[in-house]
C-alpha cells in the first residue's frame, strides 16, 4: 500500500513538472516572437544615390604592342663581297637611294667580254652580208647568159644555191648579234645590280633605317639582307581581342593609346585592320590600329595599351554598381519610396557596364536606389538614411 502511495505520488510530481515546463515554454516563445516582430519593425540603416540619366560607354582595354606601318630589305640581287655601305643605324633613306655597293670586278669583266662579242657578232654579219651582195651578182650575170644561151641550166641552179645558202648565213648572222647584244645588257644589269638601291611601294619618299645586317668586307649571297629600313608614320598599333568583343570592333573607329614610354601622354588611332578569323590556340583574332606619328615619338616594339569603345549610349538610365544585389537568384535594386521610409524591391535587367556603374534597361527606375545596407532589406522594409538623400 505504501509502494501505491509513493508510485502515485512521483506521477502526480511529474505531471506537475510538464504542465510547469509547458508553461515557460510557451511564455519564452511568445516573449521571443515580440522581440522578433520589434526587431522587424525596427527601421534598418541604409545609404541611398540618385538614379540618374545620361551617357554611358563600354569601354574595354588591350594590351599590345607597335609595328612598323611597313618594312623593306635591302638586299643585291647577286652575290659578291660588300665594298661600300652607305647607310648606319637610325639614318634617313631617300626611295632611289643607292645604300650599298659590291665588288664588281667579275660584273665588270663579263661585261668587257659581251662587248667584244658583240663586235664580232656585228663583223660576221657584215661578211654574210657581203657574201650575199657577191652571191646575188654572180645569180644575175648567170641569168644574161643564160638569156644569150651561153650558160647551161646547171650553172643557174649552183648559182642560185649559193645565194639561198648565203641568204641563210646572213639570217644566222642577224641572229647571232641579236644574241650578242641581249648579252651584253645582260652584262650591264648584272654590274647594275652591284648597286644596291632602296626601292619600295608605297606613297613615303622616306624611311629610317631599323638595322644594318651586314658589315662591309662581308661576303653575301643574292638576296641576303643588308639593311631593314621601315616606315614609321603612322605606326601601327597591334593587339588581340577574344571572341566575346570581337563583335564591338568596327573598322574606322577611334582608338586611345597609352605608353609607359610617354606617361600621362595619349595619342589617337584609327582601327583600320580586323582580322576575319581567329587563332584556333589562342581563340583571338588580330586587330591593327593606325597611330599619326609624324613625330616619331612611338617606335616599334614598344608596349602599348588601347582603349576601345564596344558600345555606347547617349541617353541611359543609370545606377551604383554597387546598388545591385541578389534576391531568390535574381538580380535586382531596392528603391527607395516616395516617403523616404520604406523600401521597394525591383528585379532589373542590366545593359552596359561602366566602371562603378551600370545601365537599367527595365524595369523604369526613378528617385533614390540603396548601395549600402541592402543584405537585411526585403520588400516592404522599413529603413533610416544614414547620409544625405542624393550623396
Amino acid at each position: 500500500m505504501k509502494t501505491f502511495r509513493l508510485a502515485l505520488s512521483l506521477l502526480i510530481l511529474f505531471l506537475l513538472v510538464g504542465i510547469g515546463w509547458q508553461i515557460f515554454v510557451q511564455l519564452d516563445a511568445s516573449d521571443r516572437s515580440k522581440k522578433d516582430k520589434k526587431d522587424i519593425d525596427r527601421p534598418l540603416p541604409v545609404m541611398v544615390e540618385e538614379v540618374k540619366s545620361g551617357s554611358i560607354a563600354l569601354k574595354r582595354t588591350f594590351s599590345g604592342a607597335l609595328e612598323a606601318d611597313a618594312e623593306f630589305y635591302a638586299s643585291p640581287k647577286v652575290g659578291g663581297v660588300v665594298n661600300t655601305l652607305f647607310l648606319n643605324l637610325g639614318d634617313s633613306v631617300s626611295r632611289g637611294q643607292v645604300v650599298a655597293i659590291l665588288d664588281s670586278a667579275e660584273f665588270d669583266q663579263a661585261l668587257i667580254q659581251a662587248e667584244a662579242e658583240l663586235e664580232v657578232a656585228q663583223a660576221n654579219l657584215q661578211e654574210a652580208q657581203s657574201l650575199l651582195t657577191i652571191a646575188e651578182r654572180e645569180t644575175r650575170r648567170i641569168d644574161r647568159l643564160n638569156e644569150r644561151g651561153i650558160s647551161s641550166a646547171s650553172q643557174k641552179d649552183t648559182a642560185l644555191a649559193d645565194q639561198l645558202a648565203k641568204q641563210a648565213h646572213v639570217k644566222v648572222s642577224m641572229a647571232e648579234l641579236a644574241r650578242a647584244r641581249a648579252l651584253l645588257e645582260t652584262a650591264r644589269i648584272r654590274r647594275d645590280y652591284t648597286r644596291v638601291v632602296a626601292d619600295w611601294h608605297g606613297e613615303d619618299e622616306k624611311r629610317l633605317v631599323a638595322a644594318r645586317l651586314v658589315d662591309e668586307g662581308a661576303t653575301v649571297d643574292a638576296n641576303t639582307s643588308l639593311l631593314q629600313i621601315v616606315k614609321l608614320n603612322p605606326v601601327k598599333a597591334v593587339f588581340f581581342v577574344s571572341e566575346k568583343d570581337y563583335s564591338g570592333l568596327i573598322r574606322g573607329q577611334k582608338v586611345l593609346l597609352t605608353t609607359d614610354a610617354w606617361p600621362g601622354q595619349t595619342f589617337t588611332g584609327v582601327m583600320r585592320r580586323i582580322s576575319p578569323v581567329f587563332n584556333a590556340e589562342s581563340r583571338q583574332a588580330r586587330i591593327e590600329v593606325e597611330v599619326e606619328n609624324s613625330q616619331l615619338s612611338l617606335k616599334p616594339g614598344m608596349f602599348v595599351r588601347a582603349e576601345v569603345i564596344l558600345r555606347s549610349k547617349d541617353s541611359a538610365v543609370i545606377v551604383p554598381q554597387r546598388a545591385l544585389t541578389r534576391r531568390d537568384d535574381k538580380e535586382g535594386v531596392f528603391q527607395l519610396s516616395d516617403d523616404e521610409e520604406t523600401v521597394l524591391w525591383k528585379e532589373v535587367e542590366t545593359g552596359i557596364h561602366q566602371d562603378k556603374h551600370v545601365e537599367i534597361l527595365a524595369p523604369e527606375l526613378h528617385g533614390q536606389v540603396v548601395v549600402l545596407g541592402q543584405q537585411l532589406l526585403k520588400d516592404g522594409s522599413r529603413v533610416i538614411l544614414t547620409s544625405p538623400s542624393g550623396n
